[in-house]
Formats: C-alpha cells, structure tokens, sequence
C-alpha cells in the first residue's frame, strides 16, 4: 500500500486519534493517516508530545485503525519508545499489531532507522523541528544548521524510509532535500514544493481558537459551531423545549 504513494500526485496525510474522525478522513479520500504523538496535547491535555506513552498511542492507534480499514496508518513512535534497536523493534511490532502499517521516529538515529528497515519495518522519519527534542517550537533550518538537515536527510533517505516529515523549515531547504531524495517529502510548515503535506487534523477543524502558527489554514471553525450547539442545547433544556413531542416516546 505504501509503494503505490509514488508518483507524480501530492499525497495528503492528516492525523486522526479516534475512531470516527478516522472514518471521516478515510471517506474525504486522504492518502495516508498519522496516528501522531499529538494527541498528548489535543486529546490528552499534555503540555508537549513529551509525556505521551506507548501505551497511550496504542489505544488510539487501534480505534484509529477501526475507523480507517483501507488507508494506511503511521503510529508516531513517542519518546523513548525507540531508545535502543531491539526497543524501537518491539515497539514498532506493537503498533504493526494493532493496525499500523508503518512507524514514523524523529530525528537521525540511523542505528534505529537501520535496524527497523532491515527486519521489515516501513519507517517514516521526521527531520527539521522535532517537538520530542525540541526545547521550543519555532522556524529551524535558516542557518548553521541548514546543512545538517540536508546531510541527516541523505542519509535517512539511504537507509531506506520510505517518506520523510518536513517539519518548519524554509521552503528552500525542503525544496532541496525532496529534489535529492528518493523517498516521499511531506511537509508541515515547509513550502510547497514537499511531494505532500501534513496538518494536525484539531488545527485544520479550527478546534482551538487560542492556536494559530502559520503554517496552519483553518479549513472549518469547529470550535464555534461545537459551542454554539452545547449553548442551545442548553438553553433548550433550562427552558423546556427539550426533549419536545418530536423526540419523546409515546
């Protein structure tokens, strides 16, 4: 399913962590879906993909992957779930098991990268910004160290990963990496010229009105209309209006 991605189309990846949003972003047709350490913020209220455990990613990878039955799914490794070879193996199997079709990890550990690519293991790597490293969220790549991005790019792209996540870098760097690369680049916060592209699905639902980097489009403004329901359902309920003879038993 992964090798069918090639090509000259732009594949689109969004992130899903439950199983109805799941099914929703299968239906709308994306390419691939990102069970991303994410959720720790989104879903789970944490102050960083920091805190997130395997455990926490297993349980939504496998509503996710109840949701989403014929679009491969990514489970994001967290940290410290790839410290080791033999650790990032068996975790790595642990999200193959519930569902994945492929892990992404940060950075580049090319110990880690190797040892999953040779037993099997489809790896999606993640270079630029890595929020599990990363001691604040901001534009990487414009200086010194541009270079090492490109050079840690090659050399993933050598151990055979078969996408690689872009992540808040000027767009001329990631226009350089996907044009010396043979895996597919998706970018979040890269330009255009990524063979793909990433967003939160939260960020691009408008679920949160205080989050804006911008990077981010707002396709709807979901936390309006979901608080605008609540207030009348309210509303209705204090007021009597609701339930009403339509929905009632008789």
């Amino acid at each position: 399913m992964l090798e069918g991605l090639k090509g000259n189309r732009k594949v689109v990846m969004l992130t899903a962590y439950d199983y109805q949003v799941a099914r929703l972003v299968e239906q709308a047709g994306v390419d691939l879906i990102l069970v991303g350490d994410s959720l720790g913020m989104v879903v789970l209220g944490y102050e960083s993909t920091k805190q997130v455990t395997m455990q926490e990613m297993l349980h939504h990878t496998r509503a996710v992957a109840r949701g989403a039955r014929n679009t491969p799914i990514i489970g994001d490794m967290p940290i410290g779930s790839y410290a080791t070879p033999q650790l990032a193996v068996e975790n790595a199997r642990k999200f193959i098991e519930v569902g994945a079709k492929g892990v992404k990890v940060e950075g580049c550990v090319t110990d880690v990268i190797e040892r999953l690519v040779s037993d099997g293991i489809p790896v999606m790597g993640h270079l630029g910004l890595l929020p599990q490293t990363a001691e604040s969220y901001k534009l990487v790549g414009k200086g010194d160290d541009a270079e090492k991005i490109f050079r840690d790019a090659q050399t993933v792209d050598k151990l055979g990963v078969f996408s690689l996540v872009l992540e808040c870098m000027p767009e001329q760097l990631a226009k350089k990496i996907t044009e010396n690369v043979k895996s597919i680049t998706i970018g979040i916060g890269a330009g255009k010229y990524c063979d793909g592209q990433v967003l939160v699905i939260n960020d691009l639902l408008g679920m949160d009105e205080s989050f804006k980097p911008k990077y981010v489009k707002r396709y709807a403004k979901l936390s309006e209309v979901i608080k605008k329901a609540v207030v009348d359902f309210r509303e209705e309920v204090k007021d009597g209006r609701f339930p009403d003879d339509a929905h009632s038993f008789h």
